[in-house]
């Protein structure tokens, strides 16, 4: 009895040993991580294979697992100041998605780490940002160019990201700010542009129903040409005697005198 103490500590180190041996010897890879393995006897990073996914994973005890988020990411880049193509400082929110290169995401960690995002997203960012909004004026940006610039930072800066094994989904400029006085005086050019517009299209609306009615009163007054002159004094008292047939047909009380007048026309007398 007085050896199972000695017996038991032994057992009882052991088995410590054991747990921290298991515990050093797997990685729980979560929902939209990956992990990059490190051999610490074997060449360090592993960069030529696959990284390790969602799971649970077995490792040899001596080496380390570093676990990224491989979801699409996004990073708030607010109150970026930048300098038109006049040198007024302007103020640019930015947003970037982003995500890192799957397949290549040993040679992120070999070669740029974990704070991948600080190392290159962010500086590149700011620095295309400077030289995309440096080529416009602030009239353009605050108005017809938000777009253009918004494609040409996302362009410029997948060129430069694309070989540090980043993929950039999507440059998003949330807000484009420039200083107040600025911004009155572009808010009153567009209203005069607008006004000058309108009056513009009054003019030229003015100007069509003009042209109209003189197209109209042209028509008018040719076909009346033509109908004067087809109007003979035998078509006359044809058009005569018509009217008198239907008259007599007609229930109402009158009176017709037949070939009255130089033209011998019918005269048609009322009841009253």
């Amino acid at each position: 009895m007085q050896r199972l103490p000695k017996i038991g500590l032994p057992i009882l180190a052991i088995g410590f040993l054991a747990l921290i041996l298991i515990s050093r010897s797997s990685v729980n890879i979560g929902y939209g991580e990956a992990g990059v393995l490190f051999k610490t006897f074997g060449g360090g990073v592993v960069t030529e294979e696959p990284p390790l996914g969602e799971g649970f994973k077995i490792i040899a005890p001596w080496n380390k697992v570093f676990l990224y988020n491989v979801k699409q990411q996004e990073f708030f880049e607010g109150n970026m100041q930048v300098l038109s193509s006049n040198g007024l400082e302007i103020s640019l929110d930015v947003s970037v998605l982003y995500q890192p290169d799957i397949a290549k995401l040993g040679l992120l960690h070999k070669t740029k780490g974990e704070n991948y995002v600080n190392i290159v997203l962010i500086p590149q960012i700011r620095a295309v940002a400077r030289s995309v909004v440096g080529r416009y004026t602030p009239e353009q940006l605050y108005s017809t160019k938000r777009d253009a610039i918004q494609q040409e930072i996302y362009e410029e800066t997948q060129k430069v990201v694309e070989g540090q094994y980043i993929q950039l989904n999507a440059v998003l400029v949330r807000d484009v700010t420039l200083p107040q006085a600025i911004k009155e005086a572009i808010e009153r050019k567009l209203r005069q542009e607008q006004e000058a517009l309108e009056y513009e299209f009054r003019i030229a609306k003015s100007i069509q129903e003009a042209e109209r009615q003189r197209i109209d009163a042209e028509g008018k007054a040719k076909a009346n040409r033509i109908l004067s002159a087809s109007l003979t004094d035998k078509i006359l008292q044809e058009k005569g005697i018509e009217a008198t047939i239907k008259l007599s047909e007609s229930n109402n009380s009158k009176v017709i005198v037949i070939g009255s007048g130089k033209t011998g026309m019918p005269i048609i007398l009322g009841n009253q």
